[in-house]
């Protein structure tokens, strides 16, 4: 393994802040990378203005002010004569989309997952690939996925990592997340193929959490830091990983006890009651995939503040037995919902696809019964994965106070033109990745004319291919 390890941080030395011998760097001293833009002063002139923010209100058109990170104000006309000014004339100005489950390791996996061919699909390829990743593989196909979504203005992760095979990859994936200077929470996982009664690797956990989460590294809150969970009490998908009772209260205390967050997929038959029983839930948990809660349930998860989050477009492919996405119940129940990509091997990030396709289901099944209307939809995508994830007081809104992750969405691009009337209406029904125009994360502009300011991402491709080839090779594939 060493020798693989040596390769990996030499070869990501241009990447990282202060380029070290590799055989005695620690990831406090990689730092950042030095490709990062700095944060500058800059006024967001003439958009139409959608908060996100119920006491702000929208302004169809109006002036957002960012300083060093920081939103400093929101409104009609904003003077600022040290601000470099963008000009945002017809073009909408919103918070960033906010993803709340995304497996960005196996985003190198393209063509390789088909959806036609089932011994050929999502599962039994990620599975037999995520047992020969190295460190470098984590880094170079999570960076692949997040610069797809810096593209698509999707300006937070939960980097779902239910393959990290060692505190290494664990520190490959962060590194990732910060060299592409997005905000996110890295959910640390098992590695693929880890049998159900082997505990999590709590040590390595403790390890991230003591290198990451704590001085330098965290001063600007950009990342933080939970565990995924493999199911619980449901063997109909063995490739998920399934553990027992006894071993959750294990892993589950072990995080617990890190003040962790906790997050589990509920594909198949609903562990809700099962965990409610066990006494395991609680506000620090987020479930992912809602197709078969029952009524009492859905109380239930109101009660102990628990969360579901949505992944549309994967959801919706699956067959009428594995249950429907009951987005309108959760809401009734008042349980709290966010959106997320799930994976981009079979289709792509696209949030305006993700709203799409759960709003035209929630009216195909629900409609009237439980109004949903486009503005809810893009609070869903924004603030609402902002409280999933716990970070509200630091984005999702247009606040000023907040750190500034924002977007720039064109209108006059021939899919969305003209703006006549409701923007909630243009971004919902008519917006697609290719009208983001802008993208800034924590102040940062890491997109612009569609763009990336800094990023070479012809490296990035290159890589990601690289590291797929030597992937195949080691698998025998």
């Amino acid at each position: 393994m060493k020798p693989q390890r040596r390769r990996f941080l030499q070869g990501s030395a241009a990447l990282a802040a202060g380029s070290l011998a590799a055989g005695c760097v620690t990831p406090h001293q990689r730092g950042a990378s030095n490709t990062l833009p700095a944060r500058g002063e800059y006024l967001i002139r003439g958009a139409t203005v959608l908060t996100m923010d119920a006491k702000l209100g929208d302004f169809a058109s109006g002036d957002v002010h960012v300083r060093d990170g920081v939103i400093v104000a929101v409104g009609a006309s904003i003077n600022a004569p040290n601000a470099t000014a963008i000009n945002a004339a017809e073009m909408i100005c919103l918070p960033g989309f906010i993803d709340t489950h995304w497996h960005l390791w196996t985003s190198a996996a393209r063509t390789m997952v088909r959806i036609d061919v089932p011994k050929l699909s999502y599962f039994p390829v990620t599975n037999a690939l995520g047992r020969h990743y190295l460190p470098e593989d984590n880094y170079d196909h999570v960076r692949l996925g997040l610069a797809e979504a810096l593209s698509a203005g999707i300006t937070t992760v939960h980097n779902w990592a239910h393959n990290i095979r060692s505190a290494e990859h664990a520190d490959a994936e962060l590194r990732a997340m910060r060299d592409m200077g997005v905000r996110g929470r890295l959910a640390y996982g098992t590695p693929q193929g880890l049998a159900g009664d082997q505990p999590m690797d709590l040590a390595g956990l403790a390890q991230t959490q003591r290198q990451w989460m704590r001085g330098k590294y965290s001063d600007d809150g950009l990342l933080s830091l939970g565990i995924c969970s493999r199911n619980i009490g449901d063997s109909s998908n063995v490739m998920r990983g399934n553990i027992s009772i006894d071993m959750a209260h294990h892993d589950w205390g072990g995080a617990r006890k890190l003040g962790l967050p906790i997050t589990m997929h509920t594909t198949g038959p609903s562990p809700v009651a099962l965990l409610e029983e066990a006494k395991l839930l609680g506000a620090d948990v987020q479930l992912v995939h809602p197709l078969l809660t029952t009524a009492q349930e859905r109380a239930i998860m109101a009660r102990r503040g628990v969360s579901y989050s949505i992944s549309a477009v994967g959801e919706s492919r699956r067959p009428a037995a594995a249950g429907v996405i009951q987005l309108g119940e959760l809401l009734q129940a008042g349980v709290k919902c966010s959106l997320s990509i799930d994976h981009t091997t079979t289709y792509t990030a696209d949030f305006f696809l993700v709203m799409r396709i759960l709003y035209n289901l929630h009216q195909h099944r629900v409609g009237g019964k439980v109004p949903l209307t486009a503005k809810r939809m893009i609070e869903l995508a924004t603030i609402d994965g902002a409280i999933d994830l716990n970070i509200a007081e630091r984005t999702g809104s247009l606040t000023p106070g907040k750190r500034a992750d924002l977007i720039l969405v064109r209108t006059t691009d021939i899919n969305i033109a003209p703006l006549a009337a409701d923007p909630y209406e243009a971004l919902l029904s008519f917006g697609q990745p290719r009208n983001i125009d802008t993208v800034l994360i924590d102040g940062r502009v890491l997109w612009r004319g569609r763009r990336f300011t800094a990023l070479d991402y012809a490296e990035v491709i290159a890589r990601a291919r690289a590291s797929m080839a030597a992937l195949r090779s080691r698998a025998g594939w």
